[in-house]
């Protein structure tokens, strides 16, 4: 796996395109959208905005340096017959996905850490109140972003249409899983319909570990959110995972 790991991590390397998604999307956009967010009356909702701005920074890692990357790296694999030459070695079908997502989970692991030292420094965010639902919240991101790559990409034809597949899930966490708008300022039920989406509890735990505003109960009902949802992508992948190329 620590082999199958280097070696995408060096093909990471030499698609430039795949690299400015990964490097640069997460750490410019979300700053992009201050001026939106300072409309919002956040204080309201005991929030503030160096804490906004940091969950959307992380949130914009899991969709880009880790869901949409992966999408095409597990495509790009399958169509070149790499992931089932892989299946005659001695590797399990768990331990070649997970070595084929190690690069870019720990570059979205990375980059959330750089995220949280760049914030607290300039945006003077401080260290988070609960740092165990951070990197709960982190953890949950991580590896949730990594199975839906790997389910979206069992529907993915080609390379170029990774970007077309990727994107309705794209659109769908930045809206609704309080990425770019925090959940707490929606109205009730709207906010309880996106609580349920795939991002939504691991944003959620991750904006709770700065604020911690989370009661015990609400933690549990989160983290079991986002347990059921890392569940039904495991079975799913484990059902419909294409080995053999779309042609």
């Amino acid at each position: 796996m620590r082999a199958l790991g280097r070696a995408e991590l060096a093909l990471l390397g030499r698609n430039r395109s795949a690299v400015f998604t990964a490097l640069v999307m997460p750490l410019a956009v979300p700053f992009s959208m201050r001026p939106a967010l300072d409309q919002l009356d956040l204080k309201k909702e005991g929030l503030n905005i160096g804490v906004v701005l940091t969950t959307t920074a992380i949130g914009f890692s899991f969709l880009f340096a880790v869901y949409t990357s992966l999408v095409s790296a597990y495509v790009a694999r399958r169509e070149e017959l790499v992931l089932k030459r892989l299946r005659t070695g001695e590797l399990s079908d768990a331990e070649i996905l997970t070595g084929t997502a190690l690069p870019a989970v720990g570059l979205g692991l990375a980059q959330a850490v750089l995220l949280c030292t760049g914030c607290a420094v300039l945006l003077h965010t401080g260290a988070p109140r609960a740092p165990y639902l951070t990197l709960l919240g982190l953890a949950a991101g991580l590896v949730l972003s990594a199975a839906l790559a790997a389910l979206t990409a069992s529907f993915t034809r080609s390379v170029e249409s990774a970007q077309v597949t990727a994107l309705p899930l794209v659109v769908v966490s930045m809206i609704g899983s309080g990425i770019t708008i925090p959940t707490e300022v929606l109205p009730d039920r709207l906010a309880s319909v996106c609580e349920l989406l795939p991002l939504s509890p691991a944003v959620r735990l991750v904006r709770a570990g700065w604020t911690g505003q989370s009661s015990i109960h609400e933690t549990l009902v989160t983290a079991a959110t986002a347990v059921a949802w890392l569940i039904v992508a495991m079975c799913a992948v484990r059902r419909w995972f294409r080995w053999d190329p779309r042609r």
